[in-house]
């Protein structure tokens, strides 16, 4: 875990006590972190909608096909192979159209990098089918920022009812306005509430399912 990352985890732990039961619960908070750009943004499309077992083997399915993560490689693929990987038709036009933002310099990993959260989300959203969650959990895992919160994970909705033990899951204006409460280390707060909900659920994260 990066320092900066550390220092915003003992922070929220100390602001907000029922965090450092998750830790007691279900132990020391793992760092999952992807390489920027092209593959971390087409892991998020693939991820859309459906759930971490699913997303798991469709991605080991795409991975497996040439050149598919990349924007070259996935543009020359028909989109039958695509289809037979797991991906439904809206996913591989969504594909087509993140591997086409990279080749025409609409999206690069590097210029990501440089934008402040709220502008680098809207960049990413205004491509065909990468929405708002896809590009939070984008600059969560792939950027390593701190204060963004996806709002509309269900998981994080139905983790912090259950934490927070809310009379009905939260929706995702409900919710946001809780995690302000956990500003400046939203993203912190979105790594913790994962880590209980599979704690409670017993389903793992999709990267763990890709790694065995």
């Amino acid at each position: 875990m990066p320092p900066a990352a550390a220092a915003a985890l003992q922070d929220l732990l100390t602001r907000d006590p029922d965090f450092g039961g998750i830790l007691q619960r279900a132990g020391p908070l793992p760092w999952r972190s992807r390489a920027p750009g092209f593959a971390a943004l087409l892991h998020g499309i693939v991820a859309q909608m459906i759930s971490n077992q699913a997303a798991a083997a469709i991605w080991g399915r795409l991975c497996a096909l040439p050149g598919a993560v990349t924007p070259e490689g996935l543009l020359a693929l028909p989109e039958d192979a695509l289809r037979a990987a797991g991906l439904s038709r809206p996913k591989v036009a969504h594909a087509r159209s993140l591997a086409e933002a990279f080749l025409d310099g609409r999206l690069t990993a590097d210029h990501l990098a440089t934008l402040d959260d709220e502008t680098a989300i809207a960049t990413i959203s205004a491509v065909r089918g990468l929405g708002r969650w896809t590009a939070e959990v984008y600059l969560v895992f792939a950027l390593g920022r701190l204060d963004v919160f996806p709002a509309g994970d269900i998981a994080l909705a139905a983790a912090a009812a259950d934490l927070k033990r809310l009379p009905a899951r939260p929706n995702p204006r409900e919710l946001r306005l809780l995690a302000e409460t956990w500003r400046p280390a939203r993203a912190i707060a979105a790594r913790l509430l994962w880590h209980h909900w599979r704690h409670v659920t017993g389903r793992p994260a999709m990267d763990d399912l890709v790694r065995a």
